[in-house]
């Protein structure tokens, strides 16, 4: 099952990446994930994020792990569980009045293939939809922050 969604961001790159790479911040915008737990303050490769997410009624608890970052271009990251296994693939692209970032999400294992009804694709694309809308939001007011206070002074 692959899942891809886009969203456009009209904030500059630079903020876009900060708002989806510092960790620190968010549990005040992310709202698919949740007790967020990491060693890391930012997104790096090889590192772990613990999370719990609900695809459904119950939480259900994550280890994120990092597999590649390359700076404004892409974010790869992995999650397995036993019979299940997650591939987000997150690319950020310039367009002339903002960013536009797309989530490719690819899900395997046998859970997926014999009981695809735990895990229902119309469930999981609400929740990339979610944070994608969360991420744009939050950027959004980011640099809404910073042109204000510009103009104050």
């Amino acid at each position: 099952m692959v899942i891809e969604e886009s969203i456009f961001i009209h904030a500059k790159m630079d903020k876009v990446w900060e708002t989806f790479t510092n960790l620190t911040c968010w549990k005040e915008w992310n709202t698919v994930m949740e007790d967020v737990c990491t060693k890391e303050k930012c997104l790096s490769c090889g590192s772990e994020i613990s999370c719990c997410f609900r695809p459904l009624v119950f939480l259900v608890k994550a280890t994120i792990r990092i597999e590649e970052v390359k700076p404004y271009k892409h974010i790869v990251w992995s999650a397995r569980k036993k019979g299940f296994y997650a591939r987000n693939i997150f690319t950020f692209r310039n367009n002339k009045k903002g960013i536009i970032v797309t989530s490719r999400e690819t899900f395997s294992g046998f859970i997926i293939m014999f009981f695809s009804f735990f895990l229902p694709r119309k469930r999981m694309r609400t929740l990339i939809q979610t944070f994608l809308k969360d991420l744009k939001t939050a950027s959004e007011n980011q640099s809404r922050k910073k042109t204000l206070q510009s103009l104050q002074g």
